[in-house]
């Protein structure tokens, strides 16, 4: 049997093949990304659900000319693997590999970067438009999934886009799931629309979009035979594309949350090959949050959770299943879910916000303008916050920090280990008259025995964890672990700072007068983070110490472990040791 694979390096091989030639070809997509993926790990679920489409897409649309782009990017492996990245694929998502989303710079068919969701009808209508002014024929293709089709930004685009004549084709991959389940009104109306039940009018239809579908989105000859189509109808087009996420692997049909992005796995069997023990291990701080919340909601009934899509990822889901009633997943839609907590809040109800640091971007206005500005005391609860590793340069959380200090009311807090978490998570609901922010990292804490009894947080109050010479190292948050280890056999003293906003200012005098460098250290950037906070404490109060700031460079971190990125710019045990001896001459 022909490998068709072996002979396609960008689509124009693709076009090359003979129809009935395309579901073999879907087979060994299929296979090449299950075989890859079992042993590099990444984003599985998603690109297994698409193939069908995305060979389809390649081969009736003139790409690169026609532009394609994917929402999120979590499905595109099978378009990286047919435009050229074949024979690099295996370095998906590692250290110098290629990226885990399209990426701008890696590929001319990756017409728009993408990681955070429900981007791609704004910058497909934007390219469309942009043809039609500079009078170019080309086909602007936007593929969205229908958890990120019902975000906000989505259907300001779907709004813009239905009073234009622009060409544009919005590609509706409706497998009713994002990382979790898809929820809402909305998945609710195209669950009717697959069933053939609906009785309302068509949503799209009624924005001024020619609609199509369902189409089976593994049936190749009916998907190519619909863009055929489609690329002859002018205006605003939507094709509304049933699959199913995992496609292809047993065990990703079946379980798609968990196979959404399964770590390492059997390629043949599916089955996923164990990690050690877990009971083994210091917990994972998402869980820390997940099991904490239940327990204080178990004693305050006025606590209710939120989470923007992530139940699962934030560790949410524990509080959804004992107590439904008071924990909400909201859908892709920041936004919404600060505002909600903001009016929660004003109710007496008492909202632990749980977004990633990076997704808590998207709703800066309403952390400014609905929560801090009337003082309202949400729980912001920052997962994934500094270095996340292989996700990259979308998902990093090293600005929040920056962001938030400048914003009058709001405490900001980063716990040093597990139990620290929980306190400040105790402090909180007990009732503070304003909101605050709690950062805490991806991945697993440093405690096996964390679940202490809770014992109150003084607001703003830093601690001193080693008492040395000349030299002060100054951290906030996790990164702790590491400078302890770092300076464990040189004399300098060691204070986390805990409160990056009210400062500690007693400690910092006491700090600035009894030592000649304070070095600060963060997993958050340098420029404006908790080092520049150090340097204005000087500045007003007119000290003189040498001040060093380390963290994450004035760049955009690319993917790789969060031990290797941490090497990479410094922040690991070795590179904080060696910058301390070398740099200060500080000896054991």
């Amino acid at each position: 049997m022909n490998n068709f694979l072996n002979t396609i390096n960008s689509p124009k091989e693709l076009r090359l093949l003979k129809q009935e030639d395309l579901p073999q070809l879907a087979k060994e997509l299929r296979d090449f990304i299950i075989n890859i993926v079992a042993t590099k790990e990444g984003h599985l679920g998603a690109s297994l659900g698409v193939v069908e489409l995305t060979i389809a897409l390649h081969y009736v649309f003139n790409t690169p000319k026609d532009q394609l782009i994917w929402d999120v990017g979590h499905q595109a492996y099978g378009h990286k693997i047919l435009t050229g990245r074949k024979e690099i694929f295996e370095t998906n998502r590692q250290l110098n590999g290629i990226s885990g989303f399209p990426k701008r710079d890696e590929s001319k068919y990756d017409t728009f970067g993408v990681g955070h969701a429900s981007t791609s009808i704004s910058a497909a209508l934007g390219m469309a438009i942009a043809s039609q002014l500079k009078g170019d024929d080309k086909h602007h293709i936007a593929v969205i999934g229908d958890a990120s089709i019902a975000s906000g930004m989505a259907f300001e685009g779907l709004n813009h886009a239905g009073v234009t004549n622009a060409n544009l084709l919005v590609i509706l991959n409706d497998n009713a799931i994002g990382i979790d389940p898809s929820v809402g009104a909305l998945k609710m109306y195209l669950t009717n629309v697959k069933k053939g039940t609906q009785k309302q009018d068509n949503i799209f239809e009624a924005l001024n979009f020619d609609y199509s579908g369902p189409v089976d989105g593994h049936d190749i000859d009916a998907i190519i035979s619909e863009l055929r189509r489609l690329k002859t109808v002018k205006g605003p087009k939507f094709l509304h594309v049933i699959t199913t996420k995992g496609k292809g692997l047993k065990q990703a049909e079946e379980d798609q949350v968990k196979y959404h992005a399964p770590g390492k796995f059997n390629a043949t069997t599916g089955e996923l090959i164990a990690k050690s023990e877990a009971s083994q291990q210091p917990p994972k701080y998402q869980d820390v949050f997940g099991h904490t919340i239940v327990e204080l909601a178990k004693q305050n009934k006025n606590i209710v959770g939120i989470t923007p899509a992530m139940p699962t990822g934030s560790s949410l889901k524990y509080m959804m299943a004992e107590m439904p009633n008071r924990a909400f997943d909201v859908g892709i839609a920041e936004q919404h879910a600060v505002t909600l907590a903001a009016g929660m809040a004003t109710q007496g109800l008492i909202p632990f916000c749980n977004i990633y640091s990076t997704f808590l971007q998207r709703a800066y206005d309403q952390i400014i303008h609905d929560v801090a500005l009337q003082k309202l005391p949400v729980i912001f609860c920052l997962d994934r916050a500094g270095l996340v590793g292989e996700d990259g340069a979308t998902h990093h959380g090293v600005f929040d920090l920056s962001y938030l200090r400048c914003i009058p009311n709001l405490i900001i807090f980063a716990p040093r280990n597990e139990i620290e978490l929980r306190n400040i998570m105790h402090t909180a609901q007990l009732g503070l008259k304003q909101p605050i922010a709690i950062r805490y990292p991806r991945g697993r804490g440093v405690t096996m025995d964390w679940k202490q009894p809770f014992s109150k947080i003084e607001i703003g109050k830093g601690v001193a964890l080693k008492k040395g010479n000349k030299l002060a190292v100054l951290s906030i948050g996790t990164i702790a672990k590491n400078v302890t280890e770092a300076i464990k056999d040189l004399n300098v003293s060691h204070y986390d700072v805990r409160f990056v906003k009210p400062l500690d200012v007693n400690l910092l005098h006491t700090i600035f007068k009894t030592h000649d460098t304070i070095v600060t250290v963060e997993d958050h950037t340098v420029k404006g983070g908790f080092g520049s906070v150090i340097l204005e404490f000087a500045s007003e109060n007119n000290y003189k110490n040498t001040i060093k700031i380390l963290g994450i460079p004035d760049a955009f971190i690319e993917h790789g472990s969060v031990d290797e990125l941490q090497e990479f710019v410094g922040l690991d045990v070795e590179g904080l040791s060696n910058y301390l001896r070398t740099r200060f001459c500080i000896r054991d």
